[in-house]
């Protein structure tokens, strides 16, 4: 099993385990479209707690790479992504969070 493979596997299984319906060919993708910062332990997770990240991930993520326009409905899905992993939760994987954002805006068919 490739490193890229154990990583899509450790998130399906995060996922299972906060019982988050998991569309692998989805999951897959957008793992594929984060690049080698998977593999990077503090840069492949998601700090919800700080502003600055939540501002990248809007921007580079959002706006960037989905094409979606700036405006109270992105913070809304954010915060989405944030309740589904769980607030309180230190693992919020890259991924995962991005998989999350992808089916909250509906923009699957950017990645399959």
């Amino acid at each position: 099993m490739s490193k890229f493979d154990e990583m899509v596997a450790m998130y399906e299984g995060e996922m299972k385990e906060l019982k988050i319906a998991v569309n692998s060919d989805l999951l897959k993708a957008v793992t594929k479209g984060c690049g080698p910062v998977i593999y990077l332990p503090d840069a492949s997770k998601v700090s919800s707690s700080d502003q600055a990240e939540m501002d990248r991930v809007k921007t580079n993520f959002l706006i960037k790479k989905l094409g979606l326009t700036d405006g109270p409905d992105l913070d809304k899905g954010i915060q989405a992504a944030v309740d589904a992993l769980g607030s309180s939760n230190r693992n919020k994987y890259r991924a995962i969070f991005y998989y999350l954002l992808v089916k909250h805006f509906k923009k699957e068919s950017m990645y399959i």
